[in-house]
């Protein structure tokens, strides 16, 4: 077991490097274009990608990765739809969207080619990685210095939050991150609601966790004009016609029980059970809010953005981020994989955010993956956990700051070219949310 003050001696000579690192990225991004910055970040996206793809090719990973392959074989047996209403002996739930059994099927496909499933169940989130992190990018480089997207961009790619969960653990958790982030992004920074639907629809058919920010879109797109709200509606409601149309006329009730009514397993590792748990709460209040109660969090986290989306409709992608990261924050459910929510979120919301945020809990992710079980947590990653909490928590506080100080400026109806909503922060960067 690695002693709790050498992790912590290693993690600040992390942030020590990361400030060296930014300062520099910083310094030389100064007489870049755009075009250039975005090169960067997409060269430090591929060598990410690569480096979670040789992780996941040469690592067997966690038991996610036997699950996911025991969820394929069923899907190859019963079919993408009728999978939800099958017992699976040996095997939890099926808690998966209806996108993710034809994600899995063709994964299958692709493993009779002779190319590891392990490898390949890996592959979605690490590829997701990548487009995140140019994503990221050319959200905070219309709300702040190109030296700080730049930086954000490659945080992203180098996150070793993301490079543990994504490239080892898998699971679908950075797909859905990403759609979320690029419907946002798509809606008020590029004009293109049609586009924005789709990614809006995509995210919550790989993960249904991302449905606390739906209500936020559909707001800027309302506050738009009829125009944007019509395309963003229609692409919206084409995905989730095609994807959940068919389990929804075919097993309605077997999909709200697995998915739509899910709430996560009942470990007692993270945030809200963990201290309910620490400070020795009523047992019945803690297994209240790990059942029904969880609701409660979840619309308290669309509330938020709905609340954050109205007074600052430009700065949607902030907000999105921030609605992510609350989720993680207020979660009851404890899994390594769900950090992913908050990671790239935070480099949207702030380089120092970001990084200190993935440096903890990429450290959390690590260890944790290194015990006997991804769900068994040793006493040095439940106090570091407990310190990400924290960590997260004032990243929050941070991005909502941020958020608030932005000049409100709502956002237009889609224009002929695509042109973005909210002005270049260049010259007036005191008003920007991200810098």
């Amino acid at each position: 077991m690695v002693h709790l003050s050498v992790a912590i001696g290693a993690l600040l000579g992390a942030l020590g490097l990361l400030r060296s690192v930014f300062m520099g990225i910083r310094m030389r991004c100064e007489t870049w274009n755009v075009s250039r910055a975005r090169a960067v970040v997409i060269i430090a996206a591929a060598a990410g990608l690569i480096t979670r793809m040789l992780i996941a090719a040469n690592m067997p990973g966690p038991a996610d990765v036997r699950i996911f392959h025991g969820f394929a074989k069923a899907i190859v047996r019963y079919g993408p739809i009728r999978i939800y209403e099958q017992p699976l002996p040996g095997l939890p739930v099926y808690n998966h969207p209806p996108l993710a059994g034809w994600m899995l099927l063709g994964l299958n496909e692709l493993s009779e080619l002779g190319i590891p499933f392990g490898t390949l169940i890996r592959s979605p989130a690490s590829i997701a990685d990548f487009f995140c992190a140019i994503v990221v990018f050319e959200i905070v480089r219309r709300r702040g210095p190109l030296g700080a997207a730049v930086a954000c961009g490659v945080g992203v790619a180098a996150s070793p939050v993301l490079i543990a969960t994504s490239g080892y653990h898998g699971n679908t958790d950075a797909v859905a991150i990403t759609f979320a982030l690029a419907a946002a992004h798509l809606l008020v920074d590029r004009r293109a609601p049609l586009a924005a639907g789709v990614a809006a629809a995509l995210s919550i058919s790989v993960k249904f966790i991302p449905v606390v920010v739906i209500p936020a879109l559909f707001l800027v797109a309302l506050r738009a004009g009829r125009p944007a709200l019509v395309r963003f509606s229609a692409g919206f409601a084409a995905l989730i016609a095609l994807v959940w149309g068919p389990v929804l006329l075919t097993v309605p009730q077997n999909l709200k029980e697995n998915v739509l009514e899910y709430a996560g397993g009942g470990y007692r590792l993270w945030g809200l059970v963990r201290f309910a748990d620490l400070f020795g709460l009523p047992e019945s209040f803690i297994t209240y809010i790990e059942g029904d109660g969880h609701f409660l969090f979840v619309l308290a986290c669309a509330a938020a953005g709905v609340w954050l989306a109205r007074l600052r409709p430009a700065q949607l992608p902030v907000v999105v981020a921030v609605t992510m990261s609350l989720l993680l924050l207020l979660s009851t459910a404890s899994a390594l994989q769900y950090l992913t929510w908050a990671a790239a979120g935070l480099f949207v919301v702030g380089f120092w955010e970001g990084a200190a945020y993935s440096c903890l809990l990429g450290l959390t992710a690590v260890l944790g993956y290194q015990g006997r079980s991804a769900v068994h947590w040793s006493e040095t990653v439940l106090l570091l956990a407990e310190l990400g909490w924290l960590v997260l928590a004032a990243g929050l506080v941070s991005g909502v700051r941020k958020i608030l100080a932005a000049r409100p400026e709502p956002p237009t109806g889609p224009p002929a070219g695509p042109a973005p909503v909210a002005a270049s922060c260049a010259g007036q960067r005191a008003g920007c949310a991200v810098n």
